[in-house]
């Protein structure tokens, strides 16, 4: 390109969405589309329908010339893919970007929806980091959330994946379920403790607009937990995984020693990452944007990007809203921000502003600075980050 290019604000990261899925769990809120059984071959026109326009919205985007260092495949369900529609879609990437030696390439998998020869194929085609949706560990649980997957399917899935001999291997729980009690989620977390993945995601359930959970409870009120009971159940979390060894690193994140997200990291810091698929979001040059949520809408926004030659028309994140995303996203790290960088891309006053909207946290114990950056406190102060955000946004929006 003529024009000239800051390479450290090229993305290097890449979303790529896989809509697909067995049923649609009752708290998902995620743009997907039910397609039942890959096994049974129901799905296999759909699913390579929608991996063609996405290599055709891959192919047409703007590239420039640094190889991707990490790449995500979420959803829904990527499982359901095929080996070789995984493997198209990699090679549309790595021929378009570049994918980088060494790159981290993570996939969402689901128990039920593999078998060996499908995680071998994935290993093979460069997959290098699983992330198993396990959620509860009690077959009721299981049920209530409108999960498809059985218990004794976890431990088949995890035994595959430890025969596939996938490197990183995450493990995603999920706390404040209707009926949950204490006594299950300390079972649920000793078992996850227990099969020694190399990181853990705990997620505490948020009633999302437009969900099963949302027609048929009111949050507050019984079933669900308790905001006392959801409370300890985070504190059980961080206490028995820190415990055994995970770093808490992130507020909803625990890794073994070496072995944190490199992708996730990328949101939580604010750097810009490609988008693709169904839903996908983008950050690219200072540009935010959110593909249609739709199937149809979707491939159609396809063929008008292709006609448009690629160019995807949206406005510049501005200066005050790049600051608060800066923020929301950084405080969620363990470590926190740097308060220097703050300064050098802000200016000092608007840390002194920080400062002063954070003073009342500052003296209850909630939030600190240590060694330049500003931090939550764990885990008390990552208890109260949504009470400390809304202020900051308050005062610096």
């Amino acid at each position: 390109m003529s024009q000239k290019i800051n390479v450290s604000s090229i993305a290097t990261s890449a979303y790529i969405h896989i809509p697909f899925c067995r049923r649609r769990c009752f708290y998902c809120d995620f743009p997907v589309f039910v397609v039942g059984d890959r096994n049974r071959g129901e799905t296999s026109g759909t699913i390579s329908h929608y991996v063609e326009v996405l290599c055709e919205e891959i192919a047409i985007s703007p590239a420039f010339g640094q190889p991707l260092k990490t790449i995500f495949f979420g959803g829904g369900t990527p499982s359901l893919l095929s080996i070789e529609q995984l493997e198209r879609i990699l090679t549309a990437i790595d021929k378009h970007f570049g994918i980088a030696s060494g790159a981290e390439i993570s996939m969402e998998i689901d128990p039920g929806t593999f078998d060996l020869a499908h995680i071998a194929g994935y290993r093979n085609a460069g997959v290098n980091r699983v992330s198993l949706g396990v959620q509860a560990f009690q077959a009721e649980l299981l049920k209530i959330a409108g999960r498809s997957h059985s218990v004794s399917d976890i431990f088949a899935a995890v035994e595959l994946i430890k025969q596939a001999e996938i490197p990183e291997f995450s493990l995603d729980l999920i706390s404040g379920l209707p009926h949950q009690s204490l006594d299950q989620w300390q079972e649920s977390l000793d078992k996850a403790v227990a099969i020694a993945p190399t990181h853990i995601s705990i997620y505490d359930l948020i009633i999302e607009p437009g969900t099963a959970f949302h027609r048929y409870y009111k949050p507050g009120d019984s079933p669900l937990p308790t905001d006392e009971t959801t409370v300890k159940m985070y504190q059980m979390g961080q206490q028995v995984l820190t415990s055994a060894g995970f770093e808490h690193y992130e507020i909803s994140n625990y890794a073994q020693r070496g072995h944190q997200c490199k992708h996730n990291r990328v949101y939580w810091e604010n750097r810009p990452y490609y988008g693709f698929g169904m839903g996908a979001a983008s950050y690219i040059e200072g540009k935010r944007f959110t593909r249609p949520r739709k199937t149809q809408e979707y491939y159609q926004w396809v063929q008008d990007l292709i006609a448009n030659g690629g160019v995807i028309d949206c406005q510049v994140t501005p200066p005050e809203e790049i600051l608060l995303e800066t923020l929301m996203l950084g405080l969620r790290l363990a470590e926190g921000v740097s308060l220097a960088a703050l300064a050098r891309e802000f200016g000092e006053d608007k840390v002194q502003e920080i400062h002063q909207c954070l003073r009342s946290y500052f003296d209850q114990g909630l939030v600190e600075v240590v060694e330049g950056r500003l931090r939550l406190c764990d885990p008390q102060g990552f208890l109260f980050s949504n009470v400390m955000l809304a202020e900051l946004f308050s005062a610096l929006g």
